[in-house]
């Protein structure tokens, strides 16, 4: 079954009496070369177990299950699971866990799922939960690699270089842990149905240590999510409303001591720039 063909999915869906949900964000691929492109893109192999988040009728998680070791795909819509069954039912290597990837033990399941595996992820992610899904996968470390479709814009801002004024704090959170590369767009008229947006493919590999080096890294991210408190204001004011225990006087002497300009934005910094002044400021209440 070509599991991207127009005419093959709507007898497919017709079948099971499913209805898209916009709710849960979806849209299928109908180019065979992309999910195509996205499994090569993951640089999976037999010696990888990958984890899939919203399979949705299976493309993608087809072209993994011919590369991997396993695929595990975690799927919230039960209404898919029929589907799933029906489409996976050629590739052994596939196991469909039902559920809702936010409230996984993602750890515990990699270590279940893929014993002697080396874990990574590849998804084609639903936009509405990009952000939160990511930070709880590069928050689990034994995934190496994170390939994931998502919307190009936030592509574009989650690669951005640091201290542009496309990036942010969850940008330099990712980039922080991960090394991450935009690799290709995917136009909407490539999904059914097709979404308002483009989308894009990045590709995140976990470093072997962190970028920067900290003292304290509690108190280095929040520094960093405060100086994006009030995007639009310098970081001294965005800083001051994010710190309270801290004056505005300790918090201009720690900028200037790390070489920043007091009309410097948050924005502006780098992770080794936030390292510098996370350290400044700790050193004042010591």
């Amino acid at each position: 079954m070509n599991l991207c063909d127009y005419d093959s999915i709507r007898a497919l869906l017709g079948r099971h009496g499913f209805h898209f949900s916009k709710s849960m964000g979806q849209n299928f691929l109908i180019d065979p070369q992309v999910p195509y492109d996205i499994a090569a893109a993951s640089r999976a192999g037999r010696t990888c177990g990958v984890l899939e988040i919203g399979p949705g009728i299976g493309p993608l998680t087809a072209e993994l299950a011919q590369r991997a070791g396993k695929v595990v795909s975690v799927e919230l819509d039960r209404s898919l699971l029929p589907v799933l069954a029906e489409t996976m039912a050629s590739y052994p290597n596939v196991e469909i866990v039902p559920g809702d990837v936010m409230k996984l033990d993602l750890n515990a399941l990699a270590t279940e799922k893929f014993q002697g595996l080396t874990p990574i992820v590849c998804a084609n992610l639903p936009y509405n939960i990009t952000t939160p899904v990511l930070e709880k996968l590069v928050e689990t470390p034994c995934f190496q690699s994170i390939t994931v479709l998502i919307q190009r814009e936030v592509a574009r801002r989650l690669c951005a270089a640091q201290g542009s004024s496309e990036g942010g704090s969850f940008s330099l959170f990712l980039q922080y842990y991960m090394e991450t590369e935009l690799l290709f767009e995917v136009p909407r008229e490539k999904f059914l149905p097709a979404p308002k947006v483009t989308s894009a493919v990045i590709r995140c590999v976990r470093r072997e240590k962190p970028a920067v080096s900290v003292g304290n890294e509690a108190f280095f991210f929040r520094c960093m999510r405060g100086a994006f408190l009030l995007r639009r204001k310098t970081l001294v004011n965005s800083l001051s409303s994010a710190l309270a225990e801290y004056s505005k006087e300790d918090i201009q002497a720690a900028v200037t001591e790390c070489g920043l300009s007091l009309s410097v934005r948050g924005e502006q910094l780098t992770l080794e720039d936030f390292s510098r002044l996370s350290s400044c400021l700790l050193a004042r209440k010591s």
